[in-house]
């Protein structure tokens, strides 16, 4: 198992983008942590996975909802 903690991080024994928790996704987009739990509960942000009880977030996935949100708010 990986050992560092930067959320670059790729798992040392399946070499997939290690998972982000609600803090390090609140921390990448600089918004607060009842922001993310609040778009986990209601929607609107990006794609959540559910690991048992637990939030986590594909670092692909949230820029691929960077990029739709962004591309939106240049549209209209």
């Amino acid at each position: 198992m990986s050992t560092t903690t930067s959320m670059g991080d790729v798992h040392s024994t399946t070499a997939r983008p290690r998972l982000w928790t609600p803090e390090e996704l609140a921390e990448y987009l600089g918004v607060t942590l009842h922001c993310v739990y609040a778009w986990s509960s209601k929607g609107g942000g990006p794609r959540v996975l559910r690991v048992g009880a637990r939030l986590r977030y594909r670092p692909a996935d949230v820029d691929e909802w960077l990029d739709r949100a962004t591309s939106n708010e240049e549209e209209g």
